[in-house]
């Protein structure tokens, strides 16, 4: 239980564990072991532990259900559209694994409530051209809104070669068919957040913070999350954890063996790679107009342009935020029925 005393040393008074794999049902033993021994700690430490476990709910029973019920745990799943699109996406012995979400998801909402259940979808090439079939897929489930991915250039989106299928140009095609779709839905009385929007938004029009790695400067990584590995390896973000199963360690950082906190956020490692995250010096990035509202992400352009810092113009990161920004910005002054929409999602 190392890892805990590493968490709950950080210098916050709201903790926020994640479990995830593979599939982490596959040992809900260790599970309940870390969850019933993190509650008790955080009691003596005067800090507050809450719990997520990222599943493909195959492995949901009863009793699974129940001690998430009895200790608060939300479930995060990955949802990809409808039945032939996600099981395309998402393959399993039995090409299931579209029936075991949804009927994962309606067993949670039943047990655990409404919003104790939340689903990830992912864009790939075969999702392009049905933006509204996806999300009437998440509207008829009740779930409370959508998060519109594109891909990113890691793990099983390399070794599937799904990555670099489309650009930046042809994903902001789909997400701007999808958000306005998703406003059409609200002005119909259906409150359901296009989730992404709604981060940029607050960050936009409002002074609250809204805690998304990806969009900070300097970079959330580290100083955000840490990621442990299944043996004892501590990385930056998950992303950094999944550049390392490809053979790229550039984002380790330790060991739960012999670092604790300070020696991992305090890190050479660390340290370099934060630093040279600051948009408001880097380049492209300084004489940006939507600087203000966006972040750094250096693992993703470590992994496509093999520099933290990266190549902006060369950058579907850049390319992806800049077309979200200037959509919003059209939509906001454009559409007073839009902005409307628009400022409740932010304010939410």
């Amino acid at each position: 239980m190392r890892g805990l005393g590493v968490a709950l040393s950080a210098p916050l008074q709201s903790i926020k564990i994640e479990f995830q794999g593979g599939e982490p049902l596959l040992n809900f033993d260790l599970i309940k072991k870390v969850v019933i021994e993190a509650e008790h700690r955080s009691t003596i430490v005067g800090k507050t532990v809450t719990f997520v476990i990222t599943t493909n709910l195959a492995l949901l029973t009863d009793d699974v259900l129940a001690f998430c019920r009895e200790h608060s745990i939300l479930i995060s799943t990955s949802l990809d559209g409808p039945a032939d699109l996600h099981n395309r996406n998402r393959p399993r012995p039995g090409g299931n694994s579209h029936a075991l979400a949804t009927e994962g998801i309606h067993r949670v909402q039943e047990t655990l409530g409404h919003d104790r259940v939340g689903a990830l979808m992912t864009t790939t090439e075969a999702s392009l051209d049905r933006v509204e079939e996806i999300v009437d897929e998440y509207v008829s489930l009740r779930l409370d809104g959508i998060f519109l991915r594109p891909l990113s250039p890691y793990g099983f989106a390399i070794k599937t070669k799904q990555f670099g299928k489309y650009d930046a140009s042809r994903w902001l095609t789909f997400y701007e068919r999808g958000l306005r779709y998703i406003l059409e839905l609200n002005k119909r009385g259906t409150y359901f957040p296009e989730f992404y929007a709604s981060l940029l938004l607050k960050r936009m029009l409002t002074d609250r913070p809204i805690g998304y790695v990806d969009l900070r400067s300097p970079a959330g990584i580290g100083l955000g999350a840490l990621v442990y590995n299944y043996d004892g390896k501590v990385f930056a973000s998950d992303e950094g954890r999944m550049l390392a199963e490809m053979g790229d360690r550039t984002f380790e950082l330790g060991d739960l063996a012999a670092d604790d906190y300070r020696s991992l956020v305090l890190s050479e490692k660390l340290v370099g790679l934060v630093s040279a995250s600051l948009t408001q010096c880097a380049p492209q990035c300084s004489t940006c107009a939507y600087e203000p509202h966006c972040g750094a992400d250096p693992v993703y352009h470590h992994a496509t342009q093999s520099d933290p810092v990266g190549i902006k113009p060369l950058s579907e990161f850049c390319a992806r935020h800049k077309g979200i920004f200037r959509l919003l910005f059209e939509l906001l002054e454009g559409s007073p029925e839009d902005a409307a929409v628009l400022r409740r999602w932010a304010a939410a």
